[in-house]
This record gives C-alpha cells, sequence and structure tokens, in this order.
C-alpha cells in the first residue's frame, strides 16, 4: 500500500512557493478589496494552505489614496488612538486620515481581517502599500490581478 498518498502535507514556510502580486486599488470599495488582499496574504487561494504557516503571497497594493468607500463612511467612520497622555484621545475621519496618511486606510482595514497573533504580524510585513501608481519592487517581478 502507497502509505504516502493518503497523508495530510502540512507547507512550512520554507517550502510555500510565494510569490509577488499587484492589486491597483482605485475605484474598488475598501472592505471588499481588503479582504482579498486578506485572503491572498494568508495563502487561501491555493491548494497547499496551511492554517498555522505562512504560504501566503506577497502583496502590493497601489494607488491606494483612490479607493472608495460606500454610504457616508468617509464622514462616519472614525479612527481612534491615544497618545499616552492624560487627554491623549485623538479622532480622525476617514476623509482626514486619506488626506493626512491614504496607507493607514488600507493597512488598518487588512489587518483587521488578519489573526491577531503572531502568524497575524508575521502575515502582516507581507503587505506592501503605496499612494500613486508605483512602486519599488519591480525586481521581484510581481503579476498584476484584478477582482
Amino acid at each position: 500500500m502507497n502509505t504516502l498518498s493518503y497523508r495530510t502535507v502540512s507547507v512550512n514556510k520554507e517550502q510555500a512557493n510565494k510569490e509577488w502580486v499587484v492589486v491597483d486599488a482605485e475605484g474598488m470599495v475598501l472592505g471588499r478589496l481588503a479582504s482579498e488582499i486578506a485572503k491572498i496574504l494568508r495563502g487561501k487561494h491555493k491548494p497547499s494552505y496551511t492554517p498555522h504557516s505562512d504560504c501566503g503571497d506577497n502583496v502590493i497594493v497601489v494607488n491606494a489614496e483612490k479607493v472608495k468607500l460606500t454610504g457616508n463612511k468617509l464622514d462616519d467612520k472614525v479612527y481612534v488612538w491615544h497618545t499616552g497622555y492624560p487627554g491623549g484621545q485623538r479622532f480622525r475621519t476617514v476623509r482626514e486620515q486619506l488626506k493626512h496618511k491614504p496607507i493607514a486606510v488600507v493597512e488598518h482595514a487588512v489587518k483587521g481581517m488578519l489573526p491577531k497573533n503572531k502568524l497575524g504580524a508575521e502575515l502582516f510585513r507581507n503587505l506592501h502599500v503605496y499612494t500613486g501608481p508605483t512602486h519599488k519592487h519591480e525586481a521581484q517581478q510581481p503579476k498584476t490581478i484584478t477582482f
């Protein structure tokens, strides 16, 4: 009996076939874009998906400032953080955040869809977000994908 035919293959980081992909965020809805990016970062689109290892691809997002939000989220959705000082709670709407840090809007949405553990932090390092249509990863020969 061939004992290798019925064993589950568990892919680790060294065995994973990691690729580089480019996603153009222009005109795309933020939540739908972030969920697809998180799926690619996690590796769920591959037949060799392993839940406990980094087997996903590296994702480059361009035109992050041109992402869309539905409804009144540009003015109603608020990012909240604290400086660490008394009275240091700060608020910023999505419209303001897109003016100051458009990269942070996409990163925040994708990070919320990744696991909240060491694996999620490791997967988040495979995300590269840029404003504008250019990026600095041409040497990796990324392929462009559309959703």
